[in-house]
């Protein structure tokens, strides 16, 4: 040995064995960093969560790069975890691959003696512009006196199957899914403050027979955030039949114009109202009653009026989270795939066989109706970022990603991280129950790599994890510091010489 060091051999040969080491151990110190990062939220993510008051045991969440093949962060990520609104993502998913991002949903306008006769197949958006201008096609067509009534056959979806979330029975976002529904129920209450007036209060659309009572008083004092608040302040109070609603107390200037959407009518009543008011604008006239029914044989088709396709309604669905919607589509996976009328049970069948084709083993999946608004469903995060990864190699993806609000820009998001680096640089759906926060989607870092982000929090305190969310997509954005790809020896002619 001393022969050997004396020779220089040994040295050389200690040197080589020393190289060696240090490269192991670089991978290895690689390696436990990335072991932490799997096991780990980052530290920012995290003193949110405390100064939030929110166990990391109430967490779920995925981070990986996209086609890496293990996580950055994996936190409780196999738990079964309420995902609130972001479970619209696996609807909207299966729909896009399963109808196709060309499908329409048609609502057919028959003649039946002296009656008119609407079918309806769950057009989802079949808004206040859509229905006027069915029925402008039906002036076209030489139809002005409707001497009947109106029946509308509701037969594509069975009876409502679902109950409200809450006991705000006239919030939209407890409208019961309706294959010819129209407009979402819904009406729009417009609130103006004019200093030298008072609160000026319009209704969108303004039916025949809805009254409004107006007390409120202009006064001073901050504008409280959420509809829910907004209503208590206005002493917001309603009744279906006849419809009224009245609203009083001080209405602070501070608050600006804001607007509240109530789905106050029975869906037979809204209908009534809406095709008496637009028929009328239109020239027509009108005297017969609506009624409930079906189309018969003898019944004469005159128009079929065709809905935007579904990768425009995926991206109203998505971007702005809308629940009816997305519960019309649910169901109608249903009646497409085992026929009228659509029920809940033969949807969750559909998709859930969708996601076994996808090899994505996710005994916890619980659907209810497919939109997240529900104290049922449930997804682990795992799956969820199994899906988002199965999505970016998909065939409709460009549909499905440009469905996904943008950070800071629109949708959900576009209050979010303003001003922020990962602002523009991220697609993500949020969701959010009173228990319940959470965001599934994309985020391009600042080195160009994309990687798919899924975070739940489940607690008493969720409404209060929007921080800690938003600095994990903060993190992300800045590039995680452990590698997502193996570490590979360079070339020989690189390495230093001994």
């Amino acid at each position: 040995m001393y022969t050997a060091f004396k020779s220089g051999k040994l040295s050389r040969a200690l040197l080589g064995v020393s190289t060696q080491l240090g490269r192991v151990l670089i991978i290895a110190s690689a390696a436990c960093s990335f072991k932490a990062g799997g096991a780990d939220l980052p530290k920012s993510t995290a003193e949110a969560l405390r100064k939030a008051s929110i166990p990391q045991s109430s967490v779920s969440a995925w981070v990986q790069e996209l086609g890496a093949p293990t996580p950055m962060v994996s936190l409780n990520a196999r738990r079964a975890m309420n995902p609130a609104s972001t479970m619209k993502l696996v609807t909207t998913l299966a729909s896009l691959e399963t109808l196709g991002p060309a499908y329409r949903w048609k609502t057919e306008a028959y003649l039946d003696g002296e009656d008119l006769v609407l079918r309806g197949r769950g057009d989802p958006k079949l808004n206040v512009e859509s229905f006027w201008m069915l029925l402008r096609n039906l002036r076209g067509r030489g139809l002005q006196e409707l001497r009947g009534d109106v029946v509308l056959d509701r037969s594509f979806f069975a009876p409502a199957q679902y109950a409200p979330l809450d006991d705000d029975v006239y919030r939209t976002y407890n409208v019961a899914p309706d294959a010819l529904l129209v407009n979402f129920k819904a009406l729009r209450f417009m609130f103006v403050p004019e200093a030298d007036k008072g609160v000026r209060i319009y209704v969108e659309p303004s039916l025949p027979g809805l009254e409004v009572v107006n007390s409120l008083k202009l006064g001073s004092g901050p504008c409280p955030d959420g509809s829910r608040a907004f209503r208590e302040l206005a002493q917001a109070a309603f009744q279906p039949r006849p419809p009224r609603a009245s609203f009083s107390g001080t209405y602070p200037l501070s608050c600006g114009e804001r607007e509240l959407n109530i789905a106050l009518h029975d869906p037979q009543d809204y209908f009534a109202a809406m095709m008496r008011q637009l028929w009328s604008e239109l020239g027509g006239s009108w005297k017969g009653e609506v009624r409930e029914g079906t189309v018969s044989p003898a019944a004469r088709l005159v128009y079929v009026h065709e809905s935007e396709p579904l990768a425009e309604i995926v991206r109203d669905i998505n971007k702005f989270s809308n629940n009816v919607m997305a519960r019309q589509l649910f169901l109608t996976l249903g009646a497409e795939a085992a026929g009228p009328p659509a029920r809940a049970e033969e949807a969750v069948r559909v998709i859930k066989n969708w996601v076994a084709s996808k090899r994505i083993d996710a005994p916890e999946l619980t659907l209810e109706n497919g939109s997240g608004l529900s104290r049922v469903e449930r997804i682990s995060a795992e799956h969820m970022a199994a899906l988002l990864q199965a999505a970016w190699r998909s065939a409709v993806m460009p549909e499905f990603v440009s469905s996904l609000p943008v950070v800071a820009a629109d949708g959900t998001m576009k209050k979010r991280l303003n001003n922020q680096r990962v602002a523009g640089s991220a697609h993500i759906k949020t969701g959010l129950l009173s228990d319940a926060r959470a965001i599934a989607g994309y985020v391009l870092d600042r080195h160009g790599r994309r990687y798919v982000v899924v975070m739940f929090v489940n607690h008493a305190r969720a409404r209060d994890a929007d921080a800690a969310q938003d600095a994990l997509l903060e993190w992300v954005y800045e590039g995680p510091t452990a590698p997502t790809r193996p570490i590979t020896n360079r070339p020989a002619a690189s390495r230093p010489r001994p």
